[in-house]
């Protein structure tokens, strides 16, 4: 998620979402008006979408009070983004966002501690954990020696999440059969070569996309019967065999104290990029035991659903 802050003029929210100049269209001077475009779609955000309006409500901006939010959506289209935040493409207008990527190597930012610039907002862990997510999944299935790795072409964190895996692979012992999906059929012919050859067991790479497809993608794979490891606590909400990574509602909330912080008037330079300090691996127990898999003891030191 990305936002652009003009104060008492505008606030764009990118990344998750993007924002654009709406104060021509407020209805009141007082109104705060925020543009949200959001690289997902509305289905399935609706909880990151509360927890930025809690965190604006901790600074003190309620929507219908004083602040009014329009939302855009690229519904999982990552070459609509710029279209959509053309409004909104500027050098000084302030920006919050939350991202996947570490900012400072995706050139958002000088760097974390002091972001300088117009940008600042929240680094969710995510792309960065791929090694660690294929080790635990190798824990889990420690005779599979050829596991599945399903990215999105799309997206700008893909080459890096790729390399770390490959890496990792390699310091394990393990091929990688690495797929491409980037639509909902897309992601049905990636699960209809895991079965035709046969591979034992799958992980999801980071990405806004999957994470909305998180229905489909838990579904299949408990059709199929696949051990899958995901990138966010959600999936395995949903029914998937287990993830390891952050809240993401977390960095939402961050990025809505920011907005209200640089509303009321400071500057984005100055505040230093947010992180995800808690990184949990969950288990839902009752899809590992229709698998029929048990776990290791010392990856039982953690949240395990029922």
């Amino acid at each position: 998620m990305i936002t652009f802050i003009g104060r008492r003029e505008f606030i764009t929210l990118l990344g998750g979402a993007a924002a654009w100049p709406l104060a021509a269209r407020a209805q009141q001077p007082a109104m705060q008006v925020i543009g949200f475009l959001s690289a997902r779609s509305p289905y399935g955000s609706a909880p990151h979408v509360a927890a930025f309006r809690q965190g604006l409500a901790e600074a003190g901006f309620v929507e219908g009070r004083n602040l009014r939010i329009e939302f855009r959506w690229a519904h999982g289209q990552y070459d609509q983004l710029p279209i959509l935040a053309a409004e909104a493409a500027t050098k000084t207008i302030p920006i919050v966002f939350t991202t996947m990527l570490d900012p400072a190597k995706a050139g958002l930012i000088e760097s974390l501690n002091r972001p300088g610039g117009n940008a600042t907002g929240a680094y969710t862990l995510a792309t960065s954990l791929e090694g660690k997510r294929l080790e635990l999944l190798h824990k889990v299935v420690p005779k599979v020696a050829r596991i599945a790795v399903l990215v999105n072409p799309h997206f700008l964190g893909t080459e890096l999440e790729l390399k770390d895996l490959h890496e990792a692979a390699r310091i394990l012992g393990l091929e990688l059969l690495v797929l491409e999906a980037s639509s909902e059929g897309g992601i049905t012919a990636a699960f209809a070569t895991i079965v035709e050859q046969r591979i034992g067991a799958l992980l999801v790479a980071s990405d806004p996309f999957f994470f909305d497809q998180r229905e489909q993608l838990v579904a299949l794979t408990a059709r199929h019967a696949i051990p899958a490891i995901f990138f966010f606590p959600e999936f395995a909400l949903a029914g998937g065999l287990m993830a390891y990574g952050t809240r993401l509602a977390d960095s939402y909330r961050h990025a809505g104290v920011y907005v209200g912080r640089i509303l009321k008037g400071e500057k984005p330079a100055d505040l230093p990029i947010q992180q995800s300090t808690i990184i949990e691996l969950i288990i839902n127990s009752k899809t590992a035991q229709a698998l029929g898999l048990t776990f290791p003891i010392t990856l039982l030191a953690t949240e395990v659903i029922e």
